[in-house]
């Protein structure tokens, strides 16, 4: 009878009553435990600054520096070459063209799925990427220009209009096709520069166009190529996770 008494009461169904506010407070516990643990182990924004500055290929910044250092030797030993002055912008060119490389590096070896998937974004992974390039850059081209006026004969305006102009406008160019919807490959973005420093070269050796161009107007073309430079650099910034985007699948959709 026993027996027959505890088979009956097993078959009974149990009803639990479920409270949700005490399931959503578990829950957001367990989330904010998860969070406090993993943030233990998340590097903070200067231990990732350091992160991304060791995954810079050290080589192009060597190079940009050679190019610096050939073309301030080269001005000392000719001085008076108004037409060689005019044609620093292919060095400026180049100057930009070696940094290609390491914006690309995502694109090239196809990182953005690791990338996407790491604790900090692509937006903060490539600010921080151009934000050491920027350092690294002017503080190279700011020691370069105060040598330059001090030691040769080269005037503030003959480094704005020569050698400033063309690299704004090369790294516009640079930053807008990262940042375009379509995939321009890194040699492509080479061959543009390329493209655009010959074009310049045409321009500044053709006295009668050059001669044309009032220095105002030079400054002004500096002024609005600085202002789209300074609006690519947010689109690459900002857009990033939209032009670059990963789907879960694994699959680029940029």
């Amino acid at each position: 009878m026993k027996m027959k008494a505890y088979l009956k009461s097993s078959k009974e169904e149990v009803y639990l009553v479920l409270d949700e506010k005490h399931i959503q407070e578990t829950i957001n516990k367990s989330i904010d435990i998860y969070c406090m643990n993993e943030q233990k182990r998340v590097l903070d924004y200067g231990e990732f600054l350091w992160c991304q500055l060791r995954h810079i290929r050290k080589r192009w910044w060597f190079f940009q520096i050679f190019l610096l250092l050939t073309l301030g030797g080269v001005l000392s030993q000719l001085q008076i070459a108004q037409h060689f002055q005019r044609s620093m912008g292919i060095v400026s060119t180049l100057f930009v063209i070696l940094i290609i490389p390491e914006l690309w590096k995502s694109r090239t070896y196809d990182f953005m799925e690791i990338e996407a998937s790491s604790f900090y974004s692509l937006q903060q992974i490539y600010a921080t990427r151009m934000m050491l390039f920027g350092i690294v850059d002017i503080s190279l081209l700011t020691v370069f220009c105060v040598i330059s006026s001090m030691t040769l004969q080269v005037t503030l305006t003959d480094l704005l209009v020569h050698f400033f102009f063309p690299m704004v406008v090369t790294t516009c160019i640079c930053f807008g096709m990262l940042c375009s919807k379509y995939p321009f490959s890194e040699t492509f973005a080479i061959v543009s520069c390329l493209v655009w420093s010959a074009i310049w070269l045409v321009v500044v050796l053709n006295d009668k166009v050059y001669t044309a161009i009032a220095i105002p107007i030079w400054i002004t073309l500096l002024v609005i190529s600085l202002i789209i430079c300074v609006f690519m650099c947010y689109r690459v910034i900002h857009d990033c996770n939209n032009y670059w985007e990963v789907d879960i699948s694994g699959i680029n959709t940029y």
